[in-house]
């Protein structure tokens, strides 16, 4: 008993090192494995352990955008050595129906699209068969020979051609807020101030474009089992898709996806390479894998074409007195994809006159999809255009028009806000920035041959919080597993939820493993809309302080106890010790601890309900200010964005590195939003044209020079009991405004549709 009493108060010897601090900037766990090549992505998982090798699944795509399947020829493609089967709408395995059973936050309105489920074709490149080899290459080839005969019917995908046949969504998605009623008489307001501007603003179609296409990897045994790696940002979505298409029990199908290689919402839904390859593993009986190729990710959601319009007016001394703000947005036959694209505009300024209008357009494309801020990307886009055009009317500075008319409620319910630190963000990124010796007027700032301009635009998004589960064991030996169905897109998922528990539990960072990508794990919501660290890391606290007093009370009722009169609040975890906040000296190594109790594990799960009661009394929201530098050879149009200084406030920040690379990363998209995606269309055919990235242009090394990324102090309690918030969209709200008020300010020319592209940029 003498030892055991000396072993309590005594540090172990690897006490001391590798202690985590919230905050820290940490690098990725997960890199050495990416770089290495050792992380596995859904096309890279091979058939071990199987009797039987992996078929290869090739998908053929129609050629049409609107019309009917006659007949296809496939006897020469089912020559090829080595093909197996070819899978039509006419031989598919049986599917139930998704109907209204199929919906979560990411589902829209009407009726989802199931891939080979009859003879329509809805849109161009719509999937109608599925091409199976023993090798890739047979199956390539072999569905290079597949001709289809069609009966064509005319197709509608203009949206700009259809604006009159408009309509308000009838089929809501969930998460989704329509706008707000009117606030005031805005129309009157506007028509009676001083001074004003009517503007109208287009945002072509964008396509996501991450680096690892979209793949499934069906493994099936013998016992009828499916183990499925599938390229999504929810295992557990994609693995409730399966299950209710084919009719599965939950325990017959697994889903993983420990790695995804970039997503951005492209991944929110299941693809339609999943349903393909589990139609052919349950047609054959064997495993199938199924990868798009990058033309193919041409022929699912994208970022919907949006058409604004704009109407801001105000008194000479910058007071706004009348928003108003509406858009059109294009979305499929067969569902009503919607966005809150206007909702912004009610939200960041005051103004006693708001109206606020939203409605789409049904075309013959397949549905839109969210992606990177959807909505706002767009949204905020046209309002902070527009407010830099009224600063540029009132011959006032654009951030002073914004200090002018700072909301410290939110206008349109006069709710406060849980926090909001945007005027820091507008003070410390314009000291920053140098925003203070701009000179007022266009063209007035040139450096060489070059026109210089300054712009800035305010951004701002939503602060989610979803419900999840976490739980955490604690070894003997000192490691602690922390596990959910979380995933990581490239966020840093891996890393800040490790930091978390270690944190809480006073452990060396690499003593903790997080485990996540396997629908088999504690309930987590699709990783999207900047909530994961919100969520699934509250839900990891939860766990770790769960955790942390079940093993505060087996330290209390150890003999001689050196906690043994200690109310939980003055314990800390420190180093691998239970310990007194005051008395440091007196305390417990956790492996001791275990030791004594004769236990090597200790376990402890938590469901994070979020406090709705709590959080609906607020406006939840990230905030930015962002300041950029471009210059302009006005004889090529080419537009170079020297500096960007970007100032969020997102609440507290978790992981100084991961974070600073997710705004980082935001921003350089949000350049290329600005110059140069966008998906060209043929309305003749109906078919976006460059679907490459030969052609679809996208931001290179090249294109981006110096990004300063400033995180002004805020802690959130209402969002989070971690105090954060989320970083993974507000860093491209904001960005393409501020390129295009720059280039405003460097040439005097107003551009008002995305991407701006030189020959906007030279256009009279």
């Amino acid at each position: 008993m003498t030892d055991l009493i000396e072993s309590l108060h005594a540090p172990t010897a690897d006490e001391g090192t590798g202690s985590v601090t919230l905050g820290m900037p940490v690098s990725r766990v997960d890199g050495r494995a990416k770089v290495t090549g050792e992380a596995r992505y859904a096309a890279e998982h091979p058939a071990e352990g199987l009797d039987r090798e992996l078929a290869y699944g090739v998908i053929v795509n129609s050629t049409i955008a609107k019309g009917r399947i006659l007949s296809m020829h496939i006897e020469a493609a089912l020559a090829v050595p080595g093909v197996m089967d070819i899978l039509t709408h006419e031989n598919h395995p049986k599917t139930r129906s998704l109907g209204v059973f199929y919906k979560d936050m990411t589902s829209p309105g009407g009726s989802p699209f199931k891939p080979l489920h009859d003879a329509n074709i809805r849109y161009s490149g719509q999937p109608i068969a599925l091409v199976v080899a023993q090798t890739f290459e047979a199956a390539r080839y072999a569905a290079s020979l597949v001709i289809v005969d069609y009966d064509i019917e005319p197709h509608e995908t203009d949206l700009m051609a259809h604006l009159d046949r408009a309509h308000k969504p009838s089929r809501l998605k969930a998460g989704y807020s329509p706008p707000p009623g009117e606030k005031g008489d805005a129309e009157m307001a506007f028509a009676r101030a001083p001074v004003s501007i009517d503007a109208e603003y287009y945002s072509g179609v964008e396509h996501h474009n991450p680096m690892e296409m979209f793949a499934s990897t069906v493994l099936r045994d013998d016992e009828g089992h499916y183990l499925i790696y599938d390229k999504t940002q929810s295992s557990q979505n994609s693995r409730w898709y399966v299950s209710r298409i084919f009719g599965l029990s939950k325990h017959k199908v697994t889903v993983r996806n420990p790695y995804v290689g970039g997503a951005f919402g492209s991944g929110l839904r299941p693809q339609y390479q999943l349903i393909l390859a589990m139609m052919a593993a349950i047609h054959l009986e064997r495993s199938v894998r199924v990868v798009m190729t990058r033309q193919q990710m041409f022929t699912f959601g994208h970022r919907p074409e949006t058409f604004q319009r704009v109407k801001l007016a105000a008194e000479r001394d910058g007071t706004l007195r009348a928003i108003v703000h509406t858009a059109l947005a294009e979305t499929s036959r067969f569902e009503d994809y919607v966005e809150v694209v206007v909702n912004w505009s009610g939200q960041l300024y005051t103004c006693d006159n708001i109206k606020l209008g939203y409605e789409i357009v049904s075309l013959d494309q397949f549905s839109p999809i969210d992606m990177r801020a959807p909505g706002a990307a767009h949204g905020v886009h046209a309002l902070e255009v527009a407010m830099d055009e009224l600063a540029h009317a009132l011959q006032m500075d654009p951030l002073a028009l914004r200090l002018k008319n700072y909301a410290e409620r939110n206008p349109m319910d006069d709710m406060p806000y849980s926090t909001k630190e945007l005027a820091a963000c507008y003070h410390q990124g314009a000291e920053r920035f140098g925003w203070a010796s701009r000179s007022l007027e266009p063209r007035s700032m040139r450096d060489g041959h070059e026109l210089v301009g300054w712009g800035m635009a305010t951004g701002t998004w939503d602060a989610m919080q979803m419900f999840a589960r976490a739980s955490a064991v604690l070894y003997a030996d000192g490691r602690l597993l922390v596990s959910s169905a979380a995933t990581d897109i490239g966020t840093g998922t891996y890393t800040v939820m490790g930091m978390i528990a270690a944190a809480a539990m006073g452990l060396p960072l690499e003593q903790v493993t997080f485990q996540l990508g396997d629908s088999t794990l504690p309930v987590a919501p699709i990783e999207g809309g900047s909530s994961h660290v919100t969520t699934v890391g509250s839900a990891v606290q939860g766990a770790c302080e769960k955790l942390q007093r079940r093993l505060f009370r087996m330290a209390r009722a150890l003999p001689h106890s050196p906690v043994a009169e200690a109310p939980f609040e003055q314990i800390e975890f420190v180093e691998g010790r239970l310990r007194l906040k005051q008395s440091p000296e007196k305390g417990i190594a956790l492996s001791v601890l275990m030791s004594a109790n004769g236990i090597d594990r200790v376990e402890e799960k938590y469901l994070l309900l979020p406090s709705l009661f709590k959080q609906r009394k607020y406006v939840r929201a990230t905030h930015s200010a962002v300041f950029c530098e471009v210059k302009v050879d006005e004889a090529l149009g080419t537009v170079r964005v020297t500096r960007v200084v970007s100032a969020i406030a997102a609440g507290r920040i978790l992981s100084a590195k991961t974070a600073h690379s997710q705004v980082t990363g935001a921003v350089v998209w949000g350049i290329s939003q600005a110059l140069h995606e966008e998906t060209h269309s043929d309305h003749r055919l109906g078919r976006f044209m460059n679907h490459n990235l030969a052609e679809y242009h996208v931001a290179v090394n090249a294109d981006i020079h110096d990004i300063d990324v400033i995180f002004v102090h805020e802690d959130d309690r209402v969002v989070s009991e971690l105090g954060a918030k989320g970083v993974g969209e507000i860093g491209i709200v904001g960005v393409a405004a501020a390129v295009s008020n720059a280039i405003f300010h460097a040439t005097g020319r107003r551009i008002r549709s995305t991407p701006m592209t030189p020959d906007k940029v030279m256009a009279p």
